[in-house]
């Protein structure tokens, strides 16, 4: 735990939970893994150090077996589907998407198949059947046809909705796409965590997902991965789970 004030709104409403004999329940994902990079041996290495399960959202088309067998000694790292390259396609006036209709709905769908396979067959042991499109996009009109590719779940990011496919979110992005594209501001990720925080307590009972971007992470976004770590692993108020508790 560090002394830092600007984590002490964090430690306020965790200690409200303790004191409710609760618990908040958190997961972890990254995003674009492709092969093994020294940004990926720092996030796994804090993942170790604190015992955190994190998934990572692997970039079929150009990932391999390099990247394989790095995660394979990782007992806490589960594998999900990232697109197929994460490559745009939406015209230079919306906003990115691999996974919209902007080609034909069967090459959509022929890639996320081939997406779902491939990494099903590189990590046999490690692999989630969950979708996490490019840029947090996908069009709903693919959401009914993922269930009998293998697919259980997707993961976007804001507070879930009802759709035909379980939806396992993320709520708290640690990067400034919009200014600086490094990490936000530690006070100003706390806040809205807390919020988040605040949301569960008052009944609502998703899962808070954490996102990150290893490869993009700078100074401040890998200090608030370590210090978030310092301040809730092993929280008696706390409870870190692998992506694949929550699809049924």
């Amino acid at each position: 735990m560090t002394d830092r004030a600007e984590w002490q709104p964090l430690r306020d409403e965790l200690q409200r939970w303790v004191e409710a004999g609760r618990k908040a329940t958190l997961w972890f994902r990254d995003d674009d893994a492709i092969e093994p990079t020294a940004a990926l041996d720092q996030l796994l290495t804090l993942s170790d150090r604190y015992a955190v399960p994190m998934a990572l959202a692997v970039i079929p088309g150009p990932t391999g077996e390099l990247l394989a067998e790095r995660l394979a000694r990782q007992e806490a790292v589960t594998v999900t589907v990232h697109g197929w390259t994460h490559r745009n396609y939406a015209p230079d006036e919306a906003k990115k998407q691999e996974l919209g209709l902007h080609r034909p709905q069967a090459i959509v769908l022929y890639e996320l198949r081939q997406g779902f396979d491939k990494l099903r067959e590189l990590y046999p042991r490690q692999f989630a059947p969950m979708l996490v499109p490019p840029w947090n996009r996908i069009d709903k009109a693919l959401l009914p046809e993922l269930a009998p590719f293998g697919y259980r779940a997707v993961s976007v990011y804001g507070l879930a909705k009802p759709r035909p496919i379980a939806l396992v979110n993320t709520h708290v992005d640690i990067m400034d796409w919009h200014g600086t594209y490094g990490g936000r501001p530690h006070g100003e990720l706390v806040e809205v965590l807390v919020g988040e925080l605040k949301n569960r307590f008052d009944g609502n009972d998703e899962p808070i997902g954490i996102l990150t971007h290893h490869l993009v992470h700078d100074a401040l976004a890998w200090d608030f991965v370590d210090t978030l770590f310092q301040e809730t692993a092993g929280h008696a108020a706390i409870d870190w789970r692998p992506v694949g508790d929550f699809m049924a």
